[in-house]
């Protein structure tokens, strides 16, 4: 800017007006000059001007909703000659991908945050999910968009369930397919207060996610370590019909292949069928109430109309609840003992009177059902086990039963308190009183049939968890006994099993 009256100058430059102004003061000599001010505008170069640096901050991610992803990829489960346990075989690559971490643990949030962004830039096309309060609290850490929904749509939307945390944040998982008759595959990383259920450390987790991805994908070149007891398509079970042929859809996953014969394994974990019947025999599932480890107001889901059962009268039958762990009926806080009367397959076995009683799975078999002196089941055993909760009878002792034993607990007209509680996998609760009663009986777990009645190479029921492979240096043994390293493992160092005590041992 420049100013001309009493003329001012910038730079050393003259203004262009300058020779106007001075022949105007020549020719009126006898009047005195008027200061004129004029401000013109100029730009004047800089020659060192700053850039200017603005601050970037991250976009604040969306959480979208999983409803609206693509349906359910069923996988098949194919036995070996090779193994106990059976082989995951995915059609195609999953896409929908659901993390449960261990509720506040901020350690094993990070973890899970570690564990999202690896498998979203490694492997494409994946669909990422979360609970509800979960994903409110861990969206903004991650550098894309995750999803979440009511808890209803995960049984037709969810491929694959990864766990961080101990064997109650498997029992979470579990449960939250407990009125549906097929589970996800679930991969577990131990990271909770026990973990006896948790097969994997979470430093093995890029390992451990590219084995189960890649099951059964079959390409042809293998760049991880070589698995001992590589099998052919001659050495699957016998019923197997399927020929196995190359799949596709792996393509864009570069230098992640295990190689044509190499799958994840398998164990199929048995459930329990529950039903609570009140005295008139109507089943009361449906209002079986969340527990305080549980979401505080969740009720039990709707069932889609094609999942509800319908009887002569056409009205719906709530379907069986299922539990992995067991289920507990016990006095509570009433000062008397339980009087429970307990049928086999509609045959009167006992009158139970003691704290409670406890029907458990040979997964549940190491937990409440082991603190009340019940035995230690082999998950691969199929069975059902009833064990008395402080039992008035010194002679009433654990008994174990077939898993297609149909067993009812019925509150007997003996009973001074007026209700006791039921507990299923610690998850669900309920109040009967008595005359009411409790029907379980294992779910059947087995090779599908096809149409014609012959096997499909397929497996159904249960909860498929992904056992871990024995990598490098964990040894050389051959046959089965690899498939019992980690249940041999925790009733050793978790459970410390038949553990010498006294000094010096």
């Amino acid at each position: 800017m420049f100013r001309l009256g009493g003329i001012s100058r910038c730079h050393g430059t003259p203004h262009p007006l300058l020779p106007l102004l001075s022949r105007s003061r020549s020719r009126c000599s006898g009047i005195k000059p008027i200061p004129i001010s004029i401000s013109i505008p100029i730009s004047i170069p800089t020659h060192t001007q700053p850039t200017r640096s603005f601050r970037t901050t991250v976009c604040r991610q969306q959480i979208l909703d999983a409803s609206t992803l693509p349906d359910r990829i069923l996988p098949k489960y194919k036995q070996t000659r090779t193994s106990s346990l059976l082989s995951l075989q995915w059609p195609e690559p999953p896409r929908n991908v659901l993390i449960i971490p261990k509720l506040l643990a901020p350690h094993v949030t990070l973890s899970a945050v570690a564990f999202a962004k690896h498998i979203h830039s490694e492997y494409p096309n994946l669909n990422i999910i979360f609970e509800r309060r979960v994903a409110s609290e861990i969206h903004e850490s991650l550098p894309f968009p995750i999803y979440t929904s009511d808890p209803n749509y995960f049984p037709s939307k969810i491929d694959l369930v990864t766990t961080l945390g101990g064997d109650g944040t498997i029992l979470r998982a579990a449960s939250l397919f407990s009125l549906h008759e097929s589970v996800p595959p679930i991969l577990s990383f131990s990271m909770g207060t026990l973990g006896f259920l948790g097969e994997w450390k979470f430093d093995e987790y890029k390992r451990a996610w590219r084995e189960v991805f890649m099951s059964g994908s079959r390409v042809t070149i293998s760049d991880l370590q070589e698995h001992p007891h590589a099998k052919t398509p001659a050495d699957d079970h016998p019923g197997d019909e399927e020929v196995d042929v190359p799949h596709h859809g792996w393509e864009s996953v570069r230098g992640k292949s295990m190689g044509p014969n190499r799958s994840s394994k398998i164990l199929l974990r048995n459930r329990l069928k529950v039903g609570i019947y009140d005295t008139s025999g109507v089943n009361i599932n449906e209002q079986l109430m969340p527990t305080s480890t549980d979401e505080p107001h969740e009720d039990l889901p709707a069932l889609p109309p094609s999942l509800k059962n319908h009887s002569k009268s056409t009205d719906p039958l709530f379907p069986a609840f299922h539990a992995i762990n067991e289920l507990v009926i016990h006095r509570g806080s009433n000062p008397h003992l339980a009087i429970i009367d307990v049928y086999v397959n509609d045959h009167f076995l006992t009158e139970a009177v003691a704290d409670g009683i406890l029907v458990s799975t040979p997964t549940g078999s190491t937990a409440y059902s082991l603190s009340a002196g019940g035995s230690i089941m082999h998950p691969l055993v199929k069975t059902l086990l009833i064990t008395p909760i402080c039992a008035r009878s010194l002679s009433f002792r654990p008994l174990g039963l077939p898993l297609s034993t149909r067993v009812t607990l019925r509150l007997s007209d003996k009973n001074r308190g007026r209700e006791l509680d039921v507990s299923i996998d610690g998850k669900r609760r309920a109040g009967v009183t008595v005359g009411m009663e409790i029907r379980i009986e294992g779910e059947a777990v087995g090779r599908a049939r096809s149409a014609g009645g012959f096997g499909s190479g397929s497996w159904t029921g249960g909860v498929p968890c992904v056992i871990r492979s024995p990598g490098r240096g964990d040894g050389n043994r051959d046959g089965i006994a690899q498939d019992d390293d980690g249940w041999v493992g925790g009733l050793i160092g978790l459970l410390k099993f038949n553990y010498p005590f006294g000094e010096g041992q």
